[in-house]
């Protein structure tokens, strides 16, 4: 299977099992039309009509390339993981989301969680449901040594103290279990004093700051409590923070129908001073004002062009900024389960609400169907491990012919269940806004190896 397209006027074909990226010469772009997804040379027909363009001589030396990638496992390659390759793995976890915070000083208008209420009433997570938790993820990570921790709400940051006292705990515990936590937070940025600051610096792997970019977009979706807009308190918090950062950190936006023009909001974060930027589609139902419909995704995937261009004219004025969904590695790509199941919700990855209900991930919590059981009430059996452990691209049937889908990895299981009520039945607006995404990001990768060298003539590996 191969995916062909054309980005910035250069001929750009994937060869999806083998992850080969190939930039290619007109002819071969053109010939490739001709193989119907086979390793055997066009039929006279096909040659045929070619021919009203190309010179015989150079159908054949283009063929004669196109024959060399092929036997080189480059070009039309097989997929030879069987569809069972997830099955007979042991439940290894191996990252948390701790929900420190059910509570928000904030109201925005697109919150999953109920602004940060989620499905019960308002809550805290104790010092002794956060050890716990870290006791949970140490005594079935099984030998994986990097352990992950993310601080979630609500706002985390209403519940402070907790936060210092779990990353204390943690400290503590980690090297007596031959393990390391790697700690994140997302936070509002309304609480974000010099004294948290100075804390997240030195404690967190990396900080994600929700903002939803220019002063009125952000202001209609993120309100605080009583109405009035955050922008302005949130900003010069980030702005400071940043300065000081000395680790990895993103600013996260949120785009709705009510800013379908999102690059405008990249480009106000980058010109902001913000170098590590993701900005997000929201998913809601499809009742809200603001929620994305079919009819948008026309406009949304012309706005991921316009940011590809601002993307690369940043660089070349030597302002270059990270967009989290242009990021991608042509020469090394993640390991097979990564590939095939992604973020791992539900068999890798689980979430702990503030009472110490577990949950396959941030999106499933109070979903009473997807409690997986109780840090208070042990021993700890995923009965829902076998479910998200075959929720992966061989068993989805929408992800067969998709090019994306090593990639995307089948997309996102909560996604799939709040658009679909089925974890096995992708989210079909957030499919067709991925693979524009893998499309922007492997051109822009293209054209940032090949910045350097002469246009090639024939299919050259990038």
């Amino acid at each position: 299977m191969i995916h062909k397209y054309i980005f910035r006027d250069r001929p750009i074909v994937i060869d999806v099992n083998s992850g080969a990226v190939h930039l290619v010469s007109p002819i071969i772009y053109d010939l490739l039309d001709f193989y119907n997804g086979n390793k055997n040379r066009p039929d006279p027909a096909g040659l045929k009509s070619l021919e009203k363009t190309y010179a015989t001589a150079e159908l054949h030396e283009a063929m004669a390339e196109i024959d060399d990638l092929i036997k080189g496992g480059m070009l039309f390659t097989s997929d030879d993981a069987p569809a069972n390759i997830a099955e007979g793995r042991q439940p290894v976890i191996k990252a948390l989301c701790l929900h420190v915070a059910h509570d928000c000083n904030m109201a925005c208008r697109y919150c999953f969680g109920g602004q940060g209420q989620f499905s019960g009433p308002r809550a805290l997570m104790t010092d002794e449901i956060g050890k716990k938790a870290l006791d949970f993820l140490i005594d079935n990570s099984g030998s994986r040594k990097n352990l992950e921790v993310d601080f979630f709400g609500g706002e985390p940051l209403l519940n402070w103290q907790t936060i210092k006292n779990i990353v204390k705990y943690g400290r503590e515990i980690e090297t007596m279990h031959g393990k390391h936590f790697r700690f994140t937070l997302t936070t509002n940025g309304l609480l974000l004093t010099d004294e948290v600051a100075d804390f997240l610096n030195r404690h967190m792997d990396n900080v994600i700051l929700s903002i939803d970019g220019r002063p009125e977009v952000n202001d209609r979706m993120r309100p605080l409590i009583g109405g009035q807009g955050s922008h302005a308190r949130v900003l010069d918090n980030f702005k400071r923070f940043v300065k000081q950062r000395d680790g990895l950190y993103y600013v996260r936006g949120t785009f709705t129908r009510h800013n379908l023009d999102f690059a405008n909001d990249v480009r106000y974060l980058a010109e902001a001073g913000f170098r590590s930027i993701s900005v997000e589609p929201v998913v809601a139902p499809e009742d809200e004002d603001y929620a994305l419909r079919c009819q948008d995704l026309t406009a949304i995937l012309t706005e991921y062009d316009h940011l590809a261009d601002f993307w690369l004219e940043q660089r070349a004025h030597g302002k270059p900024f990270d967009f989290f969904h242009f990021k991608i590695d042509l020469d090394q790509g993640p390991c097979i389960f990564k590939r095939i199941a992604g973020c791992g919700a539900g068999t890798e990855y689980v979430a702990i609400s503030p009472e110490g209900d577990i949950y396959p991930c941030h999106q499933f919590v109070g979903e009473t169907e997807f409690k997986l059981g109780s840090l208070n009430h042990p021993p700890f059996s995923n009965h829902l491990f076998d479910l998200f452990n075959k929720a992966h691209v061989y068993n989805k049937a929408p992800c067969q012919n998709c090019f994306a889908r090593f990639y995307c990895s089948g997309g996102c299981h909560a996604n799939a269940w709040h658009a679909n009520k089925d974890i096995m039945l992708p989210y079909e607006l957030g499919c067709d806004m991925q693979r524009k995404r893998v499309e922007c990001a492997i051109g822009i990768a293209t054209m940032v190896a090949t910045e350097n060298e002469t246009p090639p003539t024939g299919p050259v590996p990038a």
